[in-house]
């Protein structure tokens, strides 16, 4: 079992500064702060144009300069939103991140969900996925072969001849790639292409165990060739985290930032993509909707003990192979430390020396 942290870079528009400049010294003192403490991974998060969640217009930019500040933590894509970037500088950029992070470099791919984003750059929202099916195995000949011709609806390349691609990269074949799927048709894609998959934040444990069920069974016709990414066949999963000393501190101090973070999902911004993938997420609220989150292991919180067990049920009934620690932007930075760092001391060990946990 692997942890990692999810870094969105949102700001909090009521406390930061405009243009909210400051967002990425604190993201980035907090990769520099995980990778002390001995995280697996860090996730950067691509989005634009908004200040309601992240500001991340450059995962490869970012990654650079977080691969000389970082000495062992992994550093990943999660995601480039492929109808929104050419194939050709992913593959030439992922390469080059490889290099310059000494075979650190993970990388994730999706199709984008906020049609926002896709109006700014003036790509078809309705054609998205689409345009990843096509870009997808275009990458992977760009990630593999030094030359590369093809000639598609959305992309024509010509590599050939006196020229090849480079820089290529440090990990073998390639760096680990993951498709984030949360529908049947991505989950079928990530194995039909060899892909890990990284699930969604919000579904509920249920949902998960029968898309990590769907992504296993899809699993066994993926083309033997396919089958050497380092990643195949793991399932990421994404989870709103926090530790406290007990599950009522963890709670008082979450729940108002927590639940106003989950609101911002059930909005036009998301062209009710989330209520598709994650039906019962806001079946609770005007109730417990804390309570009933906990309960579905979307929120992840409470004492080492609870998320400990919280995490062995993901394992159990998911098949979980990571986790990607996710948060508001409304703790503070010593919260965040405080409940990162307890996680590590007294949750991460119980999986990296594999012992068993009795699910609650």
């Amino acid at each position: 079992m692997e942890f990692g942290v999810l870094f969105t870079s949102q700001p909090d528009i009521n406390k930061d500064a405009y243009p909210y400049h400051d967002i990425h010294r604190q993201v980035t003192e907090m990769v520099v702060a995980v990778d002390r403490l001995g995280y697996d991974m860090a996730w950067i998060a691509e989005h634009h144009f908004s200040n309601m969640y992240g500001i991340m217009p450059d995962i490869f930019a970012y990654t650079a300069y977080l691969a000389a500040k970082t000495k062992n933590i992994k550093l990943g894509a999660a995601v480039v939103t492929l109808p929104m970037a050419h194939p050709v500088r992913v593959a030439e950029n992922a390469a080059f991140l490889d290099v310059l992070t000494n075979g650190r470099f993970l990388l994730g791919f999706g199709s984008g969900y906020r049609p926002y984003e896709f109006a700014g750059f003036g790509v078809p929202f309705d054609e998205r996925r689409d345009i990843q099916e096509e870009a997808l195995p275009l990458i992977y000949d760009l990630l593999t072969k030094k030359k590369v011709t093809h000639k598609g609806k959305y992309f024509n390349v010509d590599i050939s001849g006196d020229y090849e691609i480079f820089p290529q990269a440090i990990q073998s074949p390639h760096p680990p790639l993951y498709l984030a799927a949360a529908t049947e048709r991505s989950i079928h894609k990530a194995a039909d292409r060899g892909l890990g998959v990284m699930f969604s934040g919000l579904s509920s444990t249920e949902q998960l165990a029968a898309e990590g069920d769907m992504y296993r069974k899809a699993m066994e016709k993926t083309p033997d060739a396919l089958r050497s990414n380092p990643a195949f066949g793991e399932i990421d999963i994404a989870r709103w985290v926090y530790v406290a000393e007990t599950d009522e501190k963890a709670r008082k101090i979450t729940e108002e930032g927590i639940l106003k973070h989950m609101n911002m999902y059930d909005g036009k911004q998301t062209v009710g993509y989330l209520g598709t993938v994650s039906p019962d997420l806001y079946a609770s609220r005007g109730g417990d909707w804390y309570a009933d989150l906990v309960s579905k292991n979307v929120l992840i919180h409470g004492s080492p003990s609870t998320v400990a067990a919280k995490v062995a049920e993901l394992q159990e009934k998911v098949g979980m192979t990571s986790l990607l620690s996710m948060y508001p932007p409304y703790y503070g930075s010593e919260r965040l430390l405080d409940s990162f760092t307890l996680f590590q001391e007294e949750v991460a060990p119980q999986f990296k020396k594999q012992k068993t946990l009795k699910v609650a």
